[in-house]
């Protein structure tokens, strides 16, 4: 469930042409204004699948890996990217079933999100990542999380975009989908189908935006296409039933932050409906040195920036 009514619309298509270009200055000559870093599209072979991602950026760099959420990929952080690739190693993966990576018949994978998790530590291995600074998203925290647990020590940094791992953060919302935990009916699960809509789709990035217009239209359409694909529908309903997996390591979540303090960024959209800002406050009893962020838009890039640079880099 993706909020990109938060600062980081920058990791969908709202990093406009505008904000990319404040960051050049008014008269800057033809020597200012560099390239962006390339971006590689690549596919590594693990545990028999090909996973895709995208790198960019030096790779004797820090690294940071971009973890996506619902019910999007990697994609999302197209734009974000090479704003950060200048001076970072830059790491965002499909989990298997998403964007450009495989989606096996899921009678022959099991779509978890402990899975998603292994997937994405066996990735870091093969790229020879042995510390990085985690953006994670949505899908994308208990993901990062699951992985802050197996290895605490190689996490250099979170930025947690409207990522839940707090109990207070699972409001209304959450109340049909807690039934389907329950029950495991199809009928619980049936009433959950509208999740994976056009309508819905469009929803998670046009909800609460206070200026529509600087969202194209091209990110739900590019969603929706993979949604929609055979059997996708029934990959989606089994990580929103696998997702009860993650309430009872909320636990461990916390204990990670208190005890190993990373630094921290939070970004946060009031407006969300799916992660409301509810689930953001709760981080600070535990991370209190956190910079949290909320509902500013075009100061984002700039802010992540300045985050990394200051606890990433120089170390």
């Amino acid at each position: 469930m993706r909020r990109l009514i938060i600062c980081l619309m920058l990791a969908a298509a709202s990093m406009t042409a505008t904000t990319m270009a404040s960051a050049v200055p008014a008269h800057a000559t033809a020597e200012d204004r560099q390239a962006p870093a390339p971006v590689h599209y690549r596919t590594a072979r693990i545990d028999g699948l090909d996973i895709f991602y995208r790198e960019a950026g030096p790779a004797e760099a820090p690294v940071v890996l971009l973890l996506h959420g619902f019910p999007t990929s990697s994609h999302m952080f197209r734009n974000l990217i090479p704003l950060l690739a200048d001076r970072y190693h830059v790491i965002a993966p499909d989990y298997p079933g998403y964007g450009q990576s495989a989606a096996p018949d899921r009678g022959t994978y099991a779509y978890t999100f402990a899975g998603a998790a292994d997937i994405v530590d066996k990735l870091m291995i093969h790229l020879k990542a042995k510390s990085y600074a985690m953006y994670v998203m949505d899908y994308g925290a208990p993901v990062g999380y699951r992985l802050a647990l197996k290895h605490p020590e190689r996490v250099s940094g979170l930025i947690i975009q409207n990522g839940n791992s707090y109990e207070e953060g699972l409001k209304e919302f959450w109340d049909p989908i807690k039934a389907y935990w329950s029950d495991g009916s199809d009928k619980s699960r049936e009433a959950l189908s509208s999740l994976v809509t056009l309508e819905t789709t469009k929803f998670q990035y046009t909800n609460g935006m206070e200026d529509v217009s600087r969202i194209s239209p091209d990110n739900w359409v590019h969603d929706q296409a993979l949604l929609d694909r055979p059997g996708n529908k029934d990959i989606q309903l089994d990580m929103l039933y696998d997702y009860r997996t993650n309430v009872p390591l909320y636990v461990d979540f916390q204990r990670f932050f208190r005890e190993r303090k990373p630094p921290t960024l939070i970004v946060w959209g009031k407006n969300d409906y799916i992660f409301p800002e509810a689930g953001a406050h709760p981080y600070l009893k535990d991370l209190p040195d956190a910079e949290l962020l909320e509902e500013k838009l075009d100061v984002a890039a700039p802010l992540i920036n300045d985050f990394l640079d200051r606890n990433v880099a120089k170390k």
